[in-house]
């Protein structure tokens, strides 16, 4: 799966998100997101992680093998 389909998947579930993904073995297998959004307000932080799973649809697993996950509030 390439970076950019990551983005793009977690944009459409979470509009308002700044993404940053960063390849971290160069095999397209091993991905950590950065992602900052307002609509995490209201969310605890595991919260936070399921929206971005959910928008990722169940690819984790298969098509993405390893994501490392973090979610932060807009400074």
């Amino acid at each position: 799966m390439r970076a950019a389909d990551i983005e793009a998947l977690i944009k459409a579930g979470i509009p308002d998100a700044d993404v940053t993904i960063t390849d971290l073995a160069g095999d397209g297998d091993h991905y950590a997101a950065h992602v900052v959004a307002e609509s995490f307000r209201p969310l605890s932080r595991i919260a936070r992680q399921r929206a971005v799973y959910a928008a990722l649809g169940g690819r984790m697993g298969g098509e993405l093998h390893a994501l490392q996950l973090t979610t932060a509030l807009p400074s």
